[in-house]
């Protein structure tokens, strides 16, 4: 059997795939530029990872050992050292969907896939949750860590396969999933897609390539989690569930609504501090609303909400759409854009120019993750506010840890 190296070890897409791997009997090891979140469940499982400048001199290294399927993340640039070594060796090279692809064949899985602008790892989670209660085996994969399991599962019991399927670089095109669920179409990803009708046509293509198709479901009222999009994404899950098993309506619904959540999806990481992944103005949106009704239920005195948007380029197509998506919280601190896969060519756009594009910057300032934030925040929990940390990259939510660690 192949031993395989995953470059980009670290990030949300592959370490979940690594960590499947490795439960088929795979060697497998990696390269990552930093030690982020996820690192200690891949030392945990000794896994070997290199840290640091990825400049395929550790590649060199395990290609001797006998590595010779090189597996790589979308966001790896071609003239990536790493990537040029692997083909100067000769070995075998591919992006995540076409090792994920052999892998459902050799054990002939339906794939269970969940797409979707905003929603997808929520729903994933709740996805993989309703199996677990139920006592149903499951293979799958997903972009984050989970109270009750690990981000990845390989039960040779199971035919089903669920995947939280990524439009990035148009990687979900690779699959003709058994089941899909469309949780949201709102455009994204620029970068990939030129135009919104460009983006609308390559999710139609997916449901193109779908056997059975869950989307637009209508929010149960027996569901009861916080937030109208957390209900609306409990709500796909129950309507997929009906093509998948015999259990009831409500015996789905009474496990919804035990749901625990999942990493950096409304997390609370500390008594009134919560962290979310959101970056999209619509996902913001919908994450606000949640801030809400949490902050009603614990009876607080308001809201205040850390903002880290994710890369520069986007922030172009979002500011246009940052409107009305902060309405219902008080204050908010707008912290400099998390940078990843940056245009050179385009200015970086300050905290204080993207805050004009509110219809409410009375409530916002523009911050630094400092010691003064830190303060200030702390001074607002503890005169019983709800605090929340939105950030699309990593440095928001690792910031936001290490001050309320407890």
């Amino acid at each position: 059997m192949s031993k395989i190296y995953f470059s980009g070890i670290n990030g949300v897409g592959i370490s979940p795939l690594a960590e499947l791997a490795q439960d088929m009997g795979v060697e497998v090891c990696g390269s990552d530029m930093r030690r982020g979140e996820l690192a200690p469940e891949l030392e945990k499982r000794g896994i070997e990872v290199f840290y640091g400048k990825q400049d395929g001199e550790f590649l060199r290294q395990k290609i001797a050992e006998g590595v010779d399927w090189f597996v790589h993340t979308s966001a790896l640039p071609k003239d990536h050292p790493e990537l040029l070594v692997a083909r100067e060796a000769g070995i075998r090279v591919s992006k995540r969907d076409e090792w994920l692809n052999e892998f459902l064949d050799k054990y002939g899985l339906k794939m269970l896939a969940v797409a979707g602008t905003h929603g997808k790892t929520t729903t994933t989670s709740m996805l993989i949750w309703v199996f677990h209660e139920l006592g149903m085996p499951l293979n799958y994969a997903v972009g984050t860590s989970l109270p009750w399991g690990s981000r990845s599962n390989f039960d040779p019991e199971s035919e089903y396969f669920a995947y939280e399927c990524d439009e990035f670089d148009r990687n979900f095109l690779a699959f003709h999933p058994y089941l899909s669920a469309i949780v949201s179409v709102d455009y994204d990803h620029a970068d990939i897609y030129p135009t919104v009708e460009d983006y609308r046509a390559a999710f139609a293509q997916f449901e193109s390539q779908s056997e059975i198709v869950v989307k637009n479901t209508t929010v149960d009222e027996r569901i009861t989690l916080p937030g109208e999009l957390r209900r609306k994404d409990a709500s796909i899950v129950l309507a997929a569930m009906r093509h998948l098993c015999d259990e009831s309506d409500e015996k789905i619904i009474e496990i919804l609504n035990r749901f625990p959540g999942a990493e950096r999806r409304f997390e609370e990481v500390s008594k009134n501090v919560f962290t979310d992944y959101g970056h999209h103005p619509q996902e913001i949106k919908a994450t606000v609303e949640m801030a809400k009704e949490m902050k009603e239920r614990l009876v607080l005195k308001g809201a205040a909400m850390v903002y880290e948007p994710l890369q520069n380029m986007r922030q172009y197509e979002c500011r246009k759409d940052y409107g009305d998506v902060f309405v219902g919280i008080e204050k908010l601190f707008w912290v400099p854009t998390f940078q990843l896969r940056e245009d050179p060519n385009l200015a970086v756009l300050t905290p204080a120019e993207l805050i004009k594009s509110m219809n409410n910057p009375e409530i916002a300032e523009a911050a630094e993750l400092n010691d003064e934030l830190s303060k200030k925040l702390h001074e607002l929990r503890d005169d019983g506010w709800l605090v929340l940390m939105e950030a699309g990259g990593a440095t928001g939510d690792e910031w936001l840890r290490r001050e309320f660690a407890e």
